[in-house]
């Protein structure tokens, strides 16, 4: 401004050169702090103040050269952390308490001695009730409680007697189902064999001096013949073909 010889004013008012201009100033709207309603709007608004956080932390840690930690969690629970490249979260947190002369551990490490008690006690139960069970520490038991684990082990017998009977259901359906696949099987291939035999292109082999060859197929199996395929067109010899009977 002292370049150009311009004066300020009042009421917004500048002299440039002996000549008065009036300037007008244009309010700058403000921004009402509540809660973004919409939700891509509100998306987009913590994103960017949330890069503008992290950028002036940065540039604090590299001026000043300050120790800096920003935790921040969206509205949809993800994590989002700065921490200046001098320290670590650990160390950053090591030093407040310091400062302090507070631990802020403390309270979360005797609520897990409680717990870690509470456990141990269920589990000392626990042991205690499967060795019952297997007959062991059974003098401290009044009658009452004899009575009661006699009824909840008759109640467990039950329960695996049923389990049991339901898998030896299972396995004898799944042997039929198999067994009746199998003699579906056996009786088309039966099926198939007597239709071949009724079929007049098929006949027993009668060849006169052949006939030792022919019989000396009966060490193939039991049931076990020699069919002959009759020839179609005059001159072509027959095939000698051996089909088994499956029965």
């Amino acid at each position: 401004m002292d370049a150009i010889r311009c004066r300020k004013l009042k009421n917004n008012t500048r002299v440039k050169k002996g000549i008065r201009y009036q300037v007008s100033a244009m309010a700058r709207g403000k921004i009402q702090i509540k809660r973004i309603e919409n939700t891509t709007n509100r998306q987009v608004t913590y994103s960017k103040r949330r890069n503008g956080l992290f950028k002036k932390a940065n540039e604090l840690t590299v001026l000043c050269d300050a120790k800096v930690s920003i935790i921040m969690f969206s509205s949809t629970g993800k994590l989002h952390e700065y921490i200046s490249p001098s320290t670590s979260t650990k160390q950053f947190f090591d030093q407040y308490q310091m400062t302090l002369g507070v631990d802020l551990w403390n309270s979360h490490y005797e609520n897990m001695q409680d717990n870690l008690k509470k456990l141990k006690d269920v589990n000392r139960n626990l042991r205690k009730e499967i060795r019952q069970r297997m007959g062991d520490c059974l003098n401290d038991l009044t009658m009452e409680d004899l009575k009661l684990l006699e009824e909840e082990m008759d109640k467990a017998a039950k329960v695996v007697r049923e389990r049991k009977y339901k898998v030896i259901t299972n396995q004898i359906d799944t042997q039929r189902k198999k067994f009746n696949n199998e003699k579906e099987v056996h009786n088309r291939l039966l099926r198939d064999l007597d239709a071949r035999a009724e079929d007049p292109r098929f006949a027993l082999i009668d060849n006169g001096g052949e006939y030792e060859s022919v019989i000396g197929f009966s060490n193939l199996g039991p049931r076990m013949f020699a069919l002959s395929l009759q020839p179609t067109h005059t001159g072509s010899p027959a095939d000698l073909t051996t089909y088994p009977l499956l029965f």
